[in-house]
């Protein structure tokens, strides 16, 4: 679908924090989602978010309203920035697949093949699609890292070298919610040669045009939203049905001693990540710094050739401008494609004790993490941001927020959006 007709600014709906105007433009036939995310300040709670679709490589949706920060701040404008949290797992998956897709990454070779200091503990079997695939059984640390030491490059990665698996390696999976970071940064280094900052900088931001980061640069610090704990709307006025956890599930959390809340807890204590120097840090679980913009056009790419969203300022610094002028490139080959989304586990999972689907560092779609439509694949992020592919309607989609609510893998206000999507498609 064209720009041509793409409605401009749409604003008056009144919000968590007040009138609450949306900002951006949508292309005809996608105005339920523009009404859903503006119900989402009204009903579900947001306080500073942005959501942007690509279907058919071209730009429908890109809206942006609310405040920078989730304790107040200034307007959130189109050129504001967001931590995405797990959300970037999806980034770090993109990474390793690229150098398997470029003849460089055996996925089912040992990962001491590239990292020999791997192999200690028992890791000998593990391999990089293990890795991918939440198998690889070091989930927590029998040492947490404290925040700095997260965020060194040496420590992380020689932490999780030094681990013994936690769990059967290979035949069990379970959610590297922190460790991941450090396993896939340190095989995209030991590959490449380059950090998985500048990987992604050189091979995904910069030929796509991206505003994404793993490693925030000093000089982009101005424009990133503040991250934080918000309260969760309850059913019926969310417009949303009331999440009650199991019984398992609520102990799992609340048990300090048990997998679930040492994997959470690797760093410890809990890192401040509105710290400009843990923004630095290359972080693939819980440091990526993008626009829904922007991560939506990344997943967007994933499925082919991309229509460019329009560069031009505006003059109020954020209601205005077009949905789409130039061409990017597409990042993966067919039967990369069909790779990232073929299931690899499937089933309990020994660290979120729900039943998850993985397929190479995505997240699959089923009721644990709900996308678009069977054949999606994505990464959510703890507290509400999601981004996703959906091959079969030619969909990529991403959802920011800086209020982070009581979710895992499933946040009301990103559901919403994409019912709303599922309405636009039929």
């Amino acid at each position: 679908m064209s720009s041509e007709g793409a409605q401009d600014a749409y604003g008056g709906h009144e919000g968590a924090d007040g009138a609450t105007t949306v900002h951006g433009a949508v292309a005809d036939g996608w105005e339920p989602v523009r009404e859903t995310f503006a119900e989402n300040f009204g009903r579900r709670g947001d306080v500073g978010a942005a959501v942007a679709l690509y279907h058919d490589g071209r730009p429908v949706v890109d809206l942006w309203a609310g405040r920078t920060g989730f304790d107040g701040g200034g307007p959130w404008r189109r050129d504001t920035v967001q931590v995405v949290r797990s959300a970037g797992k999806g980034v770090g998956a993109v990474c390793l697949l690229l150098l398997h897709q470029r003849g460089q990454l055996d996925l089912d070779a040992p990962v001491y093949t590239y990292w020999p200091e791997f192999k200690a503990a028992g890791k000998d079997r593990v391999t990089v699609r293990d890795v991918l695939a939440h198998r690889a059984g070091v989930p927590a640390l029998d040492t947490p890292l404290t925040p700095q030491e997260a965020v060194d490059g040496v420590s992380g990665p020689r932490a999780v070298a030094a681990q013994a698996p936690l769990f059967s390696v290979g035949r069990e999976h379970g959610y590297h919610a922190q460790t991941f970071s450090w396993l896939v940064g340190e095989l995209v280094l030991r590959v490449s040669g380059r950090s998985i900052g500048r990987y992604v900088a050189e091979e995904l931001a910069g030929p796509l045009g991206l505003d994404l980061w793993m490693g925030l640069p000093d000089d982009q610090a101005h424009r990133v939203g503040r991250i934080g704990p918000v309260s969760t709307p309850e059913p019926p006025a969310s417009g949303g049905l009331r999440a009650r956890p199991k019984r398992s599930v609520k102990d799992a959390y609340g048990d300090p001693e048990s997998l679930t809340s040492r994997a959470f807890a690797a760093i410890t204590p809990p890192p401040d990540e509105n710290d400009p120097g843990y923004r630095a840090g290359e972080l693939a679980a819980s440091g990526t710094i993008t626009t829904a913009r922007s991560l939506a056009r990344c997943y967007a790419a994933l499925l082919g050739d991309v229509t460019a969203e329009a560069t031009t300022e505006v003059a109020d610094g954020g209601a205005g401008g077009g949905l789409a002028t130039g061409v990017g490139r597409r990042l993966f080959d067919p039967d990369t494609l069909a790779a990232a989304r073929t299931m690899e586990a499937d089933g309990p999972d020994r660290v979120l004790v729900v039943n998850t689907r993985f397929g190479l560092g995505f997240m699959l779609h089923g009721p644990a993490s709900p996308l678009l439509a069977a054949g999606s694949f994505g990464h959510p992020g703890r507290g509400g941001s999601l981004g996703f592919a959906d091959p079969e309607s030619g969909i990529g989609f991403a959802y920011v927020t800086n209020g982070l609510q009581r979710n895992v893998t499933a946040d009301p206000r990103a559901q919403a959006l994409a019912r709303a999507v599922r309405q636009c498609l039929r």
